[in-house]
C-alpha cells in the first residue's frame, strides 16, 4: 500500500526517518521486515528518499522496532535504552505541579539514562529553552533522528501533560538542512536556523506555570501506544487568548486583523478563529476587552479629549465609542471620567478582572 494512502490521509513525515529506523535493525543485526509490515510500509519504498509515511505509520513503525530492539533510543546511544525507558521519564514528571518542574524532572531523569546527551531547560526574559548537549558523538547516519526525536519527545509529553498545545516560537538544528527541510515547520515551527551549535526551541516562559491536566490514569491509557506525543499536534492553545491580548497591547498596528495576527504567531486566520473559539472566546471579544481596558485607563489618568481617546482605543470617531463604552460600562465615556458610575463602574471593575 503507498506510503500516501496508508493507515491515514496525509503523509507528511519523511522516508528519511524511516530510514534512520533501518539503519538501527542494521546496528543490530536484525531483519526489519516485521517492523516494515506492521507499518505497512512497502520495502520497495524505503530506498526513495523523496517518499512520505503517515503519522500512524511511523508510530506503528516506532513500536515494533523499540520493543523488537529492546531500545527506545534506536541504536543513538552507546548503551541501548530498554523498552519503557521513556515511560518512566513521563511517570517522573506526571506529579510535578506545573509545566515548569515537569520538563526540569524529565531532564534531570534523562541524565539517568544516558550521558550521550544533556538535555536542559532555560528561562531568560521571557523566553524558556530546551537545549540538548552532545557530550559525544552520536552516529553520523542517525544523529539527525535522535536530536529531533529527543526534541519532540519532550515538546509532546509538554503539550499532552498540559492539555494544550506549547507553541514553540523558534527551533535550532547542529546540521544543515536536509532535503525534506520542508517537513520541519510541520512538527515544530516556522521560525527554523539549521547550521545552529546546538538542537533547541524556545517557547513562552508563561507555558511552565500551567498546571498538568492529567494523572496516573491518563498516563497508562497513554503509554498503551508507543509514540502518540511526537506525531499528535495539539490544536488548543492555552495561552492563545493571552498572547493575543498582548499583541493587541503592544503591537496595535501590526495586529489590525486577523490576518495579521495570524501571521505574527505563526498561524493562519482560520486556524486563530477556531482555537479562540475552542478557549470559549473569539477576536472580537479580546479587541473589545482591550479597547476597553485602554479607553477606562485614559478617561481615569489622563486628561485627553474624549476624542482622542477614542481614536486611541481604535474607534473611527467619538459617537462610535461612546456607543460602544456605554454597552461596556452602562455609563457615557465624560460620566465614568466625572466618577458618575455607581454600580455599573463597579461591574465593569469586575469584568476588566476577571
Amino acid at each position: 500500500m503507498p506510503p500516501s494512502t496508508a493507515r491515514g490521509t496525509r503523509a507528511a513525515t519523511p522516508m528519511a526517518f524511516v530510514q534512520a529506523i533501518v539503519r538501527a535493525y542494521a546496528l543490530y543485526g536484525k531483519n526489519p521486515g516485521e517492523a516494515l509490515a506492521a507499518a505497512q510500509i512497502a520495502p520497495r519504498e524505503v530506498g526513495n528518499g523523496k517518499a512520505r509515511v503517515t503519522a500512524a505509520q511511523f508510530e506503528a513503525l516506532n513500536a515494533h522496532a523499540m520493543q523488537e530492539l529492546d531500545d527506545e533510543a534506536l541504536g543513538w546511544f552507546s548503551r541501548r535504552l530498554p523498552w519503557g525507558s521513556y515511560g518512566m521519564l513521563c511517570r517522573a514528571s506526571i506529579t510535578a505541579p506545573d509545566l515548569g518542574v515537569a520538563i526540569k524532572r524529565w531532564c534531570r531523569h534523562h541524565r539517568l539514562l544516558t550521558e550521550d546527551i544533556l538535555i536542559s531547560l532555560h528561562v531568560q526574559g521571557g523566553v524558556a529553552t530546551v537545549r540538548i548537549a552532545e557530550q559525544r558523538p552520536l552516529p553520523p547516519e542517525l544523529r539527525e533522528f535522535c536530536l529531533v526525536s529527543c526534541l519532540r519527545f519532550l515538546h509532546g509529553y509538554a503539550s499532552w501533560a498540559i492539555d494544550s498545545r506549547v507553541s514553540l516560537r523558534e527551533a535550532n538544528f547542529p546540521f544543515e538542512p536536509p532535503a525534506h527541510a520542508d517537513a520541519y515547520p510541520l512538527m515544530f515551527c516556522d521560525r527554523l536556523h539549521f547550521g545552529a551549535v546546538e538542537a533547541s526551541y524556545s517557547f513562552d516562559e508563561r507555558y511552565l506555570q500551567l498546571p498538568l491536566q492529567r494523572d496516573e490514569r491518563a498516563l497508562r491509557t497513554m503509554l498503551r501506544r508507543a509514540l502518540p506525543l511526537t506525531v499528535l499536534q495539539y490544536r488548543r492553545d492555552r495561552l492563545l487568548g493571552q498572547r493575543v491580548r498582548e499583541l493587541l497591547r503592544t503591537r496595535p498596528q501590526e495586529a489590525g486583523n486577523a490576518s495579521a495576527l495570524a501571521t505574527l504567531l505563526n498561524s493562519s486566520a482560520r486556524t486563530l478563529h477556531r482555537q479562540l473559539k475552542d478557549e470559549g472566546t473569539s477576536l472580537q471579544a479580546i479587541k473589545d476587552e482591550v479597547r476597553r481596558e485602554q479607553a477606562t485607563q485614559q478617561l481615569r489618568r489622563g486628561n485627553k479629549p474624549i476624542k482622542q481617546v477614542a481614536l486611541a482605543a481604535g474607534f473611527r470617531n467619538e459617537k462610535s465609542f461612546a456607543r460602544a463604552f456605554r454597552q461596556w460600562t452602562g455609563v457615557s465615556p465624560g460620566e465614568f471620567r466625572r466618577g458618575e458610575v455607581g454600580e455599573a463602574d463597579e461591574k465593569s471593575e469586575k469584568g476588566l478582572q476577571g
